[in-house]
């Protein structure tokens, strides 16, 4: 018998195997993995050998825009950071539109609609200056309408991350301008949301968060959000409101 062929061959065909291996763990190492809780984990994160079940894709950027999100105080590299901030810029979608052409736009129609009492406007008729809101956020009550941002339920920049920079502009400019995406709301705690999605702020009216998550799940449904993120709200909505029932119990 030739057993020393026979060794050479079965010595080279296991130094193969491992090549490959070894070849495909590299590969594995280099993606950016999407945790099951939707957090996206690059190399450079402390928590990347740490997460052994996880959707792999290329970049950072696709991790993101199929409902990912970063690690809280977590910051990726300045380059991948640059490019993101780059990405978007408010004025993809528009400014507040005066679709009925009565010098009264968005913001204000709005203010007008979900006053409790008649309004108070500018001397030109334009703007509205004092009326009686709610406001759901924090539950408190305000006259002047200085105090109000009118708020985007989803964020601007959270859309842009999650489809909306595939839109054409009138899509996005419908989206910035539409009612169901929108609240009146204290200006101060409206800053403080930013553009943070609901897996990173609720309100902190408590009586409120299990709305405002359904709320936003039915504006992802209306403008076809991605997939991954609308089941992710979804779930989050589930529990919010599970607990909501429990605690009026």
């Amino acid at each position: 018998m030739r057993v020393a062929p026979i060794i050479i061959t079965l010595l080279a065909l296991w130094l193969t195997s491992y090549s490959f291996l070894a070849s495909a763990q590299t590969s594995v190492d280099d993606v950016v993995k999407q945790s099951q809780s939707g957090i996206c984990h690059t190399p450079s994160s402390p928590y990347y050998d740490r997460t052994k079940r996880f959707t792999a894709y290329h970049n950072l950027k696709d991790c993101l825009a199929d409902g990912g999100r970063l690690p809280k105080g977590y910051k990726p590299a300045a380059s991948a950071s640059s490019n993101e901030s780059k990405a978007y810029q408010r004025n993809a979608f528009g400014r507040w539109n005066d679709d009925d052409n009565d010098c009264m736009n968005t913001r204000h129609e709005l203010l007008a609609r979900l006053s409790s009492v008649a309004v108070t406007l500018s001397e030109d008729g334009c703007r509205v200056v004092r009326g009686h809101w709610l406001d759901p956020y924090t539950g408190r009550t305000f006259l002047s309408a200085d105090d109000l941002d009118v708020d985007h339920l989803v964020p601007l920049k959270w859309a842009w991350t999650h489809g909306a920079d595939r839109w054409d502009r009138a899509q996005r400019e419908r989206f910035a301008n539409d009612p169901i995406n929108l609240f009146a709301v204290d200006d101060s705690t409206n800053r403080r949301k930013g553009a943070q999605g609901p897996m990173d702020w609720l309100p902190p009216n408590q009586a409120f968060q299990c709305q405002y998550l359904t709320r936003f799940q039915r504006v992802l449904r209306i403008y076809s959000f991605q997939a991954a993120a609308r089941q992710r709200i979804d779930a989050q909505r589930q529990r919010v409101c599970a607990e909501t029932t429990v605690a009026e119990r």
